[in-house]
């Protein structure tokens, strides 16, 4: 088995990439604390090709070189949009007809297993605060909620690999089913 290399993997250009059509998919950053989950959010929404990001709160932006440590340029690929309070982010996503869902352990969130993506819906979906996880105030506002199975004692994951996991099943629904 031989590994091939990255200019064998027929990559786009950061220019191609720009004009290609982005999945409905909109992420919004509750108050994360971490430049490099920042990061590795742009890194995956690069990969899985999502719209933005909303960065709120605390959360760090571009041009940052702790992010771009763990983005590798895809704070520069993927486009994205700061508010102050991630409430008004919200509020103005509904407005453009996204359905807001919490990534969060909360009452009657759908298992990510057995959510079902509808075609020709726009989702933002909300990562929160490595501590404190999405603010109620910000679940308040959300029309659902998904939460990853687990079976550990922690109850938790990263919030960038949380994202990983649940960006991944969103591409997957959108694309390859």
């Amino acid at each position: 088995m031989q590994k091939i290399p990255n200019s064998a993997l027929g990559r786009l250009s950061p220019e191609a990439f720009a004009a290609t059509e982005k999945h409905p998919v909109v992420v919004v950053l509750d108050n994360i604390r971490s430049l490099n989950n920042v990061g590795s959010f742009f890194r995956t929404c690069d990969a899985f090709a999502m719209e933005r990001i909303v960065l709120c709160g605390i959360t760090a932006t571009p041009p940052n070189k702790e992010i771009h440590k763990t983005a590798l340029g895809a704070e520069l690929t993927v486009r994205w949009d700061y508010e102050k309070l991630t409430t008004d982010a919200l509020q103005q996503l509904r407005g453009e007809g996204y359905t807001l869902l919490a990534v969060e352990q909360v009452e009657k969130a759908a298992r990510l297993t057995t959510f079902e993506v509808e075609k020709g819906k726009k989702y933002a979906l909300v990562f929160g605060n490595e501590v404190d996880g999405v603010a109620q105030e910000a679940v308040d506002l959300c029309d659902g909620a998904v939460e990853i199975p687990q079976q550990g004692t922690k109850h938790s994951l990263n919030v960038a690999v949380s994202g990983g996991v649940v960006l991944w099943e969103f591409f997957r629904q959108m694309v390859l089913f």
